[in-house]
């Protein structure tokens, strides 16, 4: 035998166990408790998002800023960039012009797991005629509040035409 093929016979072995071990059957997993979609939460995530679309739609960069978690670590990959941290995000942000109003929202999906973690995807129209624009966000609650940690922009022919 080979050690590529022993290599991955310990890989599926090791994952077999994995799989099947009391963490990850379902409802003994650590996260069991974990509320989902809290309403509160939802409203809170609601409230956080409308507010980072208007500050998007008036190109209120210092209120964009204020959304994203400051650190290095936050991540933001757009149409046309890959910024890692928040200096580049922050600094991106000082040279965009402003898209004339905020998007126009559609299939908006906002989960939150627990209190404290959430995730919004949705979609809307780009100025480019037959594309739209879909948008991930993964959000965090900091002591300071509600932040972007990781943000994820692209856009593709619209899948209706």
């Amino acid at each position: 035998m080979t050690a590529l093929h022993d290599s991955r016979r310990t890989f599926l072995a090791v994952a077999a166990g994995a799989i099947t071990s009391p963490a990850i059957v379902g409802g003994a997993s650590a996260q069991s408790g974990m509320t989902m979609n809290d309403p509160s939460v939802v409203r809170e995530i609601e409230a956080a998002f409308a507010g980072y679309d208007r500050a998007l739609g008036a190109n209120d960069v210092a209120a964009l800023n204020g959304y994203f978690h400051d650190s290095p670590a936050t991540v933001r990959y757009g149409i046309a960039e890959n910024l890692y941290g928040f200096a580049e995000i922050s600094a991106y942000r000082a040279g965009v012009a402003a898209p004339g109003g905020p998007p126009k929202r559609e299939r908006t999906v906002i989960t939150t797991f627990g209190n404290d973690f959430a995730t919004v995807a949705t979609l809307s129209r780009a100025r480019s005629p037959g594309k739209i624009i879909r948008t991930m966000q993964t959000w965090v609650r900091f002591p300071h509040g509600w932040r972007i940690v990781a943000a994820h922009v692209s856009m593709i022919d619209n899948p209706g035409g």
